[in-house]
């Protein structure tokens, strides 16, 4: 099982729709990258300046917008590219590197989510002992531990790929270099490392989605026991955003990883992929923007500070300009 690759390069087939149309959704997912980069960049630009959000919430809200902005460029740029100027070809090691980072990212992803799931419980199950169970020493271990997991996980599997002999065909029914579209053009036996990828992708996502149904079990508990709505509405308001971001990733990546894909249907892939890698980064911001009264005020104050020193800029520029208009007709 050697690297006796016979293509250099792998052919990206991307969406066949068109030239035309092919222009028209570059032109809507640079929007969107553009619009993921600016969200991601000003959640993490609040986070930073807003002292009172420096929690675990926050904490681990601002490592998510980190890993969001790494994991749309994994496929975003290389997309735009495709769809802009036609050029379909990716080197063989770009094609595994990018198939490496579009896993590993997505897997720390995962178990972000779940540690979030935990700092929400403590949060509202325990919050007595909240600043005591949920320290800076805790958190940072926390997500360490997220990305040395993810890299273990994942690194092996890659490791395998990269071995196999793909001589078959270099054109991938893809946007980006998937795992399955990818085995199908490997000439060497497949079997052994797809049970592996499903065993380690059904693994990470149903263990994740485990951890956090009875993470939210126990919160729905804890919210149906406050006696009053206000304080049942700020207790489930702390917990929905979190849980609409677990709610996009887990529905997209249990179809794409954990339930079996006929080979027909593999094509069927490329829209959950484009959700879960793009779109879903792009939603990230704005639904815990739309949805946390304290980032709305705190993005709000950020606005008019900005505004109020636009102004003062813009009114000495004419002062100045009117000056010299002055000096001028004189």
């Amino acid at each position: 099982m050697g690297n006796h690759t016979s293509y250099q390069e792998f052919i990206l087939l991307g969406f066949l729709i068109g030239r035309k149309a092919e222009i028209f959704l570059a032109i809507i997912l640079m929007v969107v990258y553009t619009s993921t980069i600016f969200g991601n960049l000003t959640i993490l630009a609040i986070i930073l300046t807003g002292s009172c959000l420096h929690t675990p919430m926050y904490f681990f809200l601002g490592n998510l917008s980190v890993l969001d902005l790494f994991f749309s460029t994994v496929t975003a740029p290389c997309l735009l590219r495709n769809l802009l100027s036609g050029i379909k070809t990716i080197s063989f090691a770009s094609c595994m590197a990018q198939s490496y980072f579009y896993f590993f990212l997505g897997t720390v992803e995962y178990f972000l989510l779940t540690c979030m799931s935990y700092d929400r419980y403590v949060a509202v199950c325990n919050p007595l002992h909240y600043p005591l169970i949920m320290n800076d020493c805790f958190c940072i271990q926390m997500v360490v531990a997220c990305w040395l997991l993810a890299f273990a996980f994942v690194l092996y599997p890659t490791i395998m790929i990269t071995r196999f002999s793909y001589c078959h065909s270099n054109v991938i029914d893809h946007f980006f270099c998937d795992s399955e579209p990818l085995l199908k053009l490997s000439c060497t036996d497949t079997s052994s490392i797809q049970i592996i990828l499903f065993v380690l992708s059904s693994l990470v996502i149903l263990c994740s989605l485990s951890l956090t149904l009875v993470s939210y079990i126990y919160i729905v508990t804890a919210i149906l026991v406050i006696p009053t709505d206000s304080g049942r509405k700020k207790a489930f308001n702390t917990c929905a955003s979190h849980l609409t971001l677990f709610t996009m990733a887990s529905s997209v990546s249990i179809l794409l990883y954990v339930i079996p894909s006929k080979p027909s249907v593999l094509g069927a892939r490329k829209i959950p992929a484009l959700l879960s890698s793009i779109i879903n980064p792009f939603l990230s911001p704005f639904v815990y923007t739309l949805r946390n009264d304290l980032v709305k005020k705190i993005l709000q104050k950020l606005f008019d500070r900005a505004q109020t020193f636009t102004v003062q800029k813009l009114e000495k520029f004419f002062v100045i300009v009117a000056r010299f208009v002055g000096k001028a007709r004189i």
